[in-house]
């Protein structure tokens, strides 16, 4: 069994857009500049907010950070989105998720400018994606791809399956595999038997949020497992949708958790973030 060590691979790609950056200020004295809207007080949104903050001072980037009370409006939002669309020295716009239930997200995620999108959420980049275009990509399905490909899987050819479709994880995962070849399953709240639809899988992605809920019965020996849950258990341990310890024994590579998926999210927030600092700028 290989370990997937994405927290390892994070490092190598910061240190890669660090040198980028300091490339980037010296010769056109450009500092890729990231954006976030914060709203509410939800503990988990601050510490990514924070994580990301302090990702982007580590690479060199600038970063600011809108913080908004719970209550506040949709057209305050709203208005903050179009001062950053209009911002030249914005590169990349970032709406934290989830948002108080009285605003419209899909709204607020439809008036960001497509080339600032670099959470990938925008239906236009959403649409590019789909047809295998150039675009940004949501962050945590691309570093999945990245992180196969630093550990030389291709995913051509292989029967995949993908556990959660949400608008953030699962469509866009299932989007990119079949982008690269893959045959690929989509698994949700309403499968009938999931274990069968797991159990053939060559690669099993999982994203659900529900600590342990693809054992090592649900798995094919010698899979690529990649669990991109993150699960807080009543005794404070971090756990992830897969049971580690009984499919680490039967699978042939598989994402630790933490220290798998969630540092490959952030590095690709990074990638996406002086990527449309290049586009941008020219």
């Amino acid at each position: 069994m290989v370990l997937l060590d994405g927290a390892r691979l994070s490092k190598e790609i910061k240190e890669q857009i660090r040198h980028e950056a300091a490339q980037l200020k010296e010769r056109r004295g450009i500092t890729p500049t990231l954006s976030v809207i914060l709203v509410g007080d939800d503990p988990a949104s601050h510490t990514y907010v924070k994580m990301k903050e302090r990702a982007c001072k580590e690479v060199g980037f600038h970063s600011i950070v809108h913080t908004m009370p719970a209550d506040i409006t949709q057209n305050d939002i709203e208005e903050t989105i179009t001062s950053m669309n209009q911002d030249p020295n914005v590169d990349g716009i970032l709406v934290q998720l989830p948002l108080p239930p009285h605003i419209d997200t899909t709204r607020i995620l439809e008036l960001i400018d497509p080339a600032k999108d670099v959470d990938g959420f925008h239906p236009y980049n959403f649409g590019r994606l789909v047809q295998g275009l150039e675009t940004f990509a949501p962050c945590t399905p691309l570093g999945v791809m990245e992180l196969l490909r630093a550990y030389g899987i291709d995913p051509k050819g292989l029967d995949a399956c993908v556990v959660g479709a949400s608008n953030i994880v699962g469509k866009p995962m299932a989007a990119l595999l079949l982008n690269a070849f893959a045959s690929v399953d989509v698994c949700h709240i309403y499968t009938k038997d999931l274990q069968s639809h797991t159990k053939r899988a060559d690669l099993l992605v999982v994203g659900v949020g529900k600590p342990k809920l693809i054992g090592p019965e649900m798995v094919k020996e010698g899979a690529i497992v990649i669990d991109i849950g993150i699960n807080r258990l009543p005794d404070g341990r971090l756990v992830g949708d897969v049971d580690f310890e009984g499919v680490s024994q039967k699978a042939s590579y598989i994402t630790p958790v933490p220290g798998g998926v969630g540092p490959m999210t952030i590095a690709m927030l990074l990638t996406n973030t002086i990527k449309a600092a290049r586009k941008r700028r020219g």
